[in-house]
């Protein structure tokens, strides 16, 4: 009997020293697979969407805790590798490079610094000399409150400095290093712009509308661009009553009209403040600096119930959180949609082939069915699972923690 129980306890020692050499679990799961990942110097690192944890459902607490990692990661990458394009004030995408003036006003707010991104005038000038002198005036116009106040250099001397297809690029740029390397705060992000300046604002703002909180456009021509897009953020319109070059004046009380009868129609959306100053010229003698206080009223919300997107001449594969792939997007597109609860509905679509909706808890509870439609046709019942691909895709596209999000459905429309 006694040599039995000396058998039993020697096998589980034995047993004992076996569990112990082996690892804790088989598949340690998708959070400990992704810290693996993240450890992983950047150089050896295997495409992550290729993973087989990246596309493992996620919980709630998981998503948040992948996010996280996600994020911490990225500011580390920002930090290492962006650090001497903040410090010496130049931002480069290929040929075009963007030089920085900045200045803080007041004290910097818990979430961090409010932005302020303000574009000089000038325009046409083949020597530089009136936009270098436009850009070093632009950075005394204005001080806003409790922010971080850039004005960019813009790369070229052309009529069209502002709104060209290379500038997107560089003030996503410009947005991700502020983010981690100035502490800002992405929800109270703006943009601003005088003259030349202001005709970039009309198409920034609206090309990238998912990035402001508000903008404001002093002195500038619109060109062919629409205001439909500007539904959540707030937009101010200043003009001089006898800036009749180009037909500023008229055109910006045809604005106030667009805008007016857009926010009757939805309520909820498409705040403004347009002012046609009487007997001004070009110059307004900063009557326009009243947009400034205007705009620092609006926080961005980076999930609104409704998204109205229409693609400008530079068009994009994303807005908040409607999206179509790069390769399909063009000017001329057309995707409204909103959101009830779990459903969302896509209210109209124009020359579009494949819708893609992205999802968030901020936006609606994932661990319930979701419900899509359009024309009144149920598309889609069902969950929609949380991944870490989303999530990273959706991170690396903008830098904006606010912007990123857990899961996604995709549509193609007939």
């Amino acid at each position: 009997m006694n040599q039995t129980k000396i058998a039993f306890v020697s096998a589980g020692l034995i047993c004992l020293a076996i569990l112990a050499i082996l690892p804790a679990r088989v598949h340690a799961g998708p959070l400990d697979d992704l810290k693996k990942w993240i450890d992983t110097p950047r150089a050896d690192r295997p495409e992550l969407k290729s993973q087989p944890f990246a596309d493992e459902k996620l919980s709630r607490e998981d998503a948040v805790a992948a996010q996280k990692m996600l994020w911490d990661d990225h500011v580390t990458e920002i930090k290492e590798t962006r650090q001497k394009e903040w410090d010496d004030k130049v931002i480069t995408i290929g040929d075009k490079k963007m030089k920085l003036l900045e200045k803080n006003f007041g004290e910097k707010p818990k979430d961090g610094w409010n932005l302020f991104i303000s574009l000089h005038g000038g325009g046409s000038d083949p020597g530089g000399t009136v936009n270098e002198s436009q850009w070093h005036n632009q950075i005394r116009l204005y001080q806003p409150e409790n922010s971080l106040y850039i004005c960019p250099r813009a790369p070229t001397n052309t009529w069209d400095l502002w709104h060209q297809d290379h500038m997107d690029a560089l003030f996503d740029r410009l947005i991700e290093d502020a983010i981690v390397l100035g502490d800002v705060d992405p929800n109270h992000m703006y943009v601003m712009g005088y003259s030349a300046g202001g005709d970039g604002v009309y198409h920034i703002a609206t090309r990238m509308t998912d990035r402001w909180a508000a903008a404001a456009m002093m002195a500038g021509h619109p060109a062919d661009v629409s205001p439909l897009s500007l539904r959540n953020i707030g937009f101010a319109l200043h003009v001089g009553g006898d800036d009749a070059a180009y037909n500023r004046n008229k055109i910006g009380a045809e604005w106030k009209d667009k805008l007016d009868a857009l926010q009757k129609e939805d309520p909820k959306g498409y705040e403004h403040q347009v002012e046609v100053h009487p007997g001004k010229p070009h110059w307004m003698d900063l009557e326009d600096a009243v947009a400034v206080p205007w705009m620092e009223k609006f926080t961005r919300n980076p999930v609104p119930d409704k998204v109205v997107w229409v693609q400008g001449d530079k068009a994009h594969d994303r807005s908040y959180w409607l999206a179509t792939p790069a390769s399909e997007a063009k000017k001329g597109q057309q995707i409204i949609a909103s959101r009830d609860g779990q459903t969302i509905a896509i209210e109209k679509t124009v020359k579009v082939k494949t819708v893609t909706i992205l999802f968030t808890d901020k936006m609606l509870d994932l661990d319930k069915p979701v419900s899509i439609t359009m024309d009144g046709k149920e598309l889609f019942k069902g969950i929609v699972p949380r991944s870490i691909a989303e999530l990273h895709a959706t991170l690396v596209d903008r830098g904006d923690p606010e912007m990123v999000f857990s899961a996604s459905k995709t549509f193609k429309i007939e």
